[in-house]
């Protein structure tokens, strides 16, 4: 594919880092103030699902930073020479809780890059493996999927975005909505600079979307939480994809059901556009 060298990219594979963090009281009071109500009920001592996402955010240095807020590429991952970044899906395997106080060491692994040719151009595929470590022993187990794509061309034909399932009735559906301060909040606990969630002039203008996107992992913290809720226990195995961004300034949904499988649910913009889907 012209200008991506897969070859040099998949010279990443097997790149390894490690961090650490603790859960502290402080991060535990404001992840609970930024999603209360919308949280599982879990055991006393225990982290909020999905804290894990916020623990030991990477800290670039202001002038290392890249035009899009996030660090300069070609560190831990790949120099993809394609500017757009967002989650694209990936999957969570819950071992046992994180508990309050707990030193936890993630490790992280690079496994795969992949390119493809998608409806609006090129696309490639960072697959990142972590293993966050208490010193009870392995909590947590994920896959996070990255997608980088092309810039926003003027007059180019969007994709089609699939609509939200309107049968069944979902069990359990929360509406919430999608305020900058929500935007704001999340982004300060997970330390993200990534312009989009806060600069509407270069998400606008410069990433072409709509409004300021609502952070991947946002919607995916709300859903295992509504997933925990409907099972009354943590899906041992938590998957989800990102389909379309959802734009902030309006209320979404969170909406899901118990099924043989064991859950399914999606988040959907105002509209009715399916954004993302999940299943546990």
């Amino acid at each position: 594919m012209p200008g991506l060298d897969i070859d040099h990219l998949r010279g990443w594979i097997g790149r390894t880092r490690e961090v650490e963090d603790l859960v502290t009281p402080r991060l535990v009071a404001e992840y609970r103030a930024t999603f209360a109500p919308h949280l599982a009920e879990v055991g006393d001592g225990e982290a909020p699902l999905a804290l894990h996402w916020c623990l030991a955010p990477e800290t670039p240095a202001a002038g290392s930073l890249g035009p899009d807020g996030h660090a300069a590429k070609g560190g831990f991952l790949p120099p993809v020479p394609l500017p757009r970044r967002m989650w694209a899906g990936g999957e969570i395997e819950t071992l046992q809780p994180l508990r309050l106080g707990d030193r936890v060491v993630r490790r992280e692994t690079v496994s795969d890059v992949a390119v493809k040719e998608g409806r609006t151009g090129a696309l490639c595929f960072v697959t990142v493996r972590h293993d966050y470590e208490t010193p009870r022993g392995i909590a947590i187990r994920e896959r996070q999927d990255i997608v980088y794509r092309e810039a926003s061309r003027p007059g180019a034909p969007s994709a089609a975005v699939p609509r939200a399932p309107e049968d069944p009735a979902p069990d359990l559906a929360w509406r919430i909505e999608a305020t900058p301060v929500l935007l704001f909040r999340y982004s300060a606990m997970t330390f993200n600079g990534h312009r989009f969630h806060y600069d509407f002039p270069y998400a606008t203008q410069v990433e072409g979307y709509a409004g300021l996107v609502v952070h991947g992992p946002l919607q995916a913290s709300l859903l295992l939480n509504l997933a925990a809720r409907l099972l009354g226990r943590v899906p041992a195995r938590f998957r989800y994809r990102g389909l379309s961004p959802l734009i902030a300034g309006q209320t979404f949904t969170i909406a899901g059901r118990r099924d043989q499988e064991g859950f399914s649910g999606f988040t959907a913009a105002a509209g009715g556009d399916l954004c993302m889907e999940a299943s546990g």
